[in-house]
């Protein structure tokens, strides 16, 4: 067997791009722990029959199966009770950021709230904060965000003239995709979120984002360009999907279709009268 030996400055870097991509990207401890030396966990079973006989906890059960926080809920409703007190967007932040419901947040570097105007009557939804956007605490600010700026310039649209926002707030490790139950908990947020920004166009970039926003479970490629009138909270609204500028970067022959749905946007902004 080889001798251990300290590994090199780009032995080093292979390292954490490997947890990079495996979505390690947080480190909860100063030493690291031997898992294969602890105790296996205690099935539920036998810890139902200890508490039945009144007997003590097998020693070690407390490290070998922690509880898992309460505030790990998959009911949305505590969240739709906080959104509804929102009567402002800096209200509706302080609230988000203060939630604890939803467990993308202890991952997360920060919220990633929202960007662009509140006053806009154009409304951008995608899926979720990437790397750089956890950084930074914006939405769309990485190389999808660069091409984002481009695609809307291209139709004479800024950041000054649109609202963006995600379906979570929070980067979900390794950017992943958001979980039915993520998604479930933040959607108030959301719905609040349009409710008092109160667009008269929505865009949807991206699957996920279409899905959550649409209600539905077509695929992307099938909806995009269509316009619809949609209800989203109490806020009625003309949405309409195209793709997510990520999906653009890694299929450039997709951008075709990008630019005849943000011709669109252009026609419907000019047919409604928005500045």
């Amino acid at each position: 067997m080889a001798q251990d030996r300290p590994l090199n400055p780009s032995e080093l870097l292979s390292v954490l791009d490997w947890y990079r991509a495996a979505g390690v990207d947080v480190a909860v401890g100063e030493e690291p722990v031997n898992r294969f030396a602890q105790r296996p966990p205690v099935r539920p079973a036998e810890v139902a029959a200890a508490a039945t006989e009144s007997r003590p906890a097998p020693q070690g059960l407390a490290e070998a199966a922690p509880a898992a926080p309460a505030s790990f809920v998959t009911d949305p409703g505590e969240a739709r009770g906080l959104a509804a007190t929102a009567q402002s967007l800096v209200e509706l932040e302080a609230i988000v950021g203060a939630y604890d419901g939803c467990g993308l947040k202890l991952r997360a570097t920060q919220l990633c709230f929202a960007d662009g105007n509140p006053q806009a009557q154009i409304m951008l939804i995608g899926e979720a904060p990437g790397a750089e956007e956890d950084r930074q605490g914006k939405p769309f600010v990485g190389k999808s965000g660069q091409l984002l700026d481009r695609m809307l310039a291209a139709i004479g649209l800024d950041r000054t003239k649109v609202y963006i926002a995600n379906t979570v707030p929070w980067r979900p490790p390794g950017n992943r995709t958001p979980t039915p139950e993520e998604l479930a908990i933040c959607l108030p947020f959301l719905h609040r979120q349009v409710e008092l920004v109160a667009p008269k166009v929505i865009l949807t970039l991206g699957g996920p984002a279409m899905q959550t926003v649409f209600n539905t479970t077509i695929g992307i490629l099938k909806m995009r360009g269509r316009w619809s009138e949609l209800t989203v909270g109490t806020h009625g609204v003309e949405a309409m999907p195209t793709l997510h500028p990520a999906y653009l970067l890694r299929n450039p022959a997709a951008k075709q279709q990008a630019w005849r749905d943000m011709l669109s946007l252009k026609q419907k902004i000019d047919a409604l009268g928005i500045a």
